[in-house]
């Protein structure tokens, strides 16, 4: 892994984990289907009109049409716009370690339901990253500051993403990246969209930063992020590219506290430490397989 991947890597860990935290910010101000929809839309937009420019076409392959379906449905409405529901009463760190579980989850179920064989190292990995939650879980609990409801919908939320993972993998090949994620984007727009009809009643406070954070969302983690995401696949391959995601749960919980001021215990730190480990462990152990 050359000094250029190892960089951006590091670069899109930060970015993916710091949307957890200006999505609170912008629930704080917005109703979270509602957001979300007009983020798919500006986003997705973007991504397309970035994709015409640099010749791509929306001549997709059959696999390319499918992953993009199913990724904006499973991806972008079912987990973010249940992540965004949560982070109404959840906090930005619990929400972020929630979802830093989906490498741990793809492991455990291509191992399951796959067959796929996964070495000790890897098994070590799986244990360590359950220890892991069940330790944060158990203090965030124990303090009584834990909505079970909103926990629900994160758990949700990163099962539909881990179904996500496992159903397209290596679909997306053949080019038009770019055009693939800004496709997925509108497809999640579309689907929230319909959601924020039949549930949600619209609201915006405008304010400094709700303006502030929905940019950042929109261009950083919606579009920036999974730009790097696809070169890095692109570069050093997927099964070394998601080593990447063992850095999330701790800069997640990082971003929260020192943006939002989120409290942090002794047992919040020795969890995300236990669940980082696990990640990295099940990511290494898949990575000497492949």
């Amino acid at each position: 892994m050359d000094i250029r991947a190892i960089f951006l890597g590091l670069i899109f860990a930060l970015m993916w984990s710091s949307a957890f935290t200006s999505a609170r910010i912008i629930v704080a101000d917005m109703s979270p289907l509602f957001a979300l929809s007009i983020r798919y839309l500006v986003s997705g937009l973007l991504g397309v009109g970035i994709a015409f420019a640099l010749g791509q076409s929306m001549r997709l392959t059959p696999a390319q049409w499918r992953a993009t379906i199913i990724f904006g449905i499973l991806q972008n409405a079912i987990y973010l716009g249940l992540n965004f529901v949560a982070m109404q009463t959840v906090q930005a760190s619990l929400a972020a370690i929630i979802a830093s579980t989906m490498p741990l989850l793809v492991g455990f179920a291509a191992w399951v339901l796959l067959g796929e064989r996964l070495k000790p190292l890897g098994i070590a990995g799986l244990v360590a990253g359950v220890i892991g939650v069940a330790i944060i879980m158990g203090a965030r609990l124990g303090g009584g500051d834990v909505d079970m409801v909103g926990v629900g919908l994160c758990v949700v939320g990163v099962i539909a993403l881990t179904a996500a993972t496992l159903l397209v993998r290596g679909a997306t090949s053949g080019g038009n990246f770019l055009m693939i994620v800004g496709l997925q984007m509108l497809v999640g727009c579309v689907a929230i969209a319909l959601a924020t009809l039949a549930f949600e009643t619209p609201r915006i406070n405008p304010t400094l930063p709700l303006l502030l954070a929905f940019t950042y969302t929109c261009l950083i983690p919606g579009l920036a992020a999974t730009i790097i995401w696809f070169w890095l696949v692109n570069r050093i391959g997927a099964t070394r590219a998601a080593t990447f995601h063992f850095l999330n749960p701790f800069f997640g919980v990082a971003i929260a506290a020192l943006l939002l001021s989120e409290p942090l215990g002794g047992r919040d730190i020795l969890g995300v430490l236990i669940i980082t480990a696990g990640i990295l462990a099940v990511q290494l152990s898949r990575q000497s397989r492949a």
